[in-house]
């Protein structure tokens, strides 16, 4: 009987050990991601723009995105880069 790699990886504590850190690894990276909702259950779209120009500029492309107000959520220049996580006000 022919053994591949991945039958081995697949069976027993190897094959565990590697889902294990697999989902240890993607929550890892959840955590540290923007909410994706508001508390009060709006969905959050984040807006980046250049560090150089105002704020006002990612202010008014989620205006533009939500066609109307926004509230903001968070506001961080991280990277050379204007970041503006938002949620639109309800119409």
């Amino acid at each position: 009987m022919r053994h591949t790699l991945l039958s081995k990886l697949c069976n027993g504590r190897t094959g565990l050990w590697l889902a294990a850190a697999a989902g240890f690894a993607m929550l890892a990276g959840c955590g540290a991601s923007a909410p994706l909702f508001t508390g009060d259950g709006r969905p959050t779209t984040l807006v980046q723009c250049p560090e150089q120009g105002p704020w006002d500029t990612c202010m008014q492309n989620a205006r533009g995105i939500c066609q109307g107000e926004v509230d903001v959520v968070r506001q961080t220049v991280e990277g050379g880069a204007r970041n503006l996580l938002f949620a639109c006000r309800a119409k």
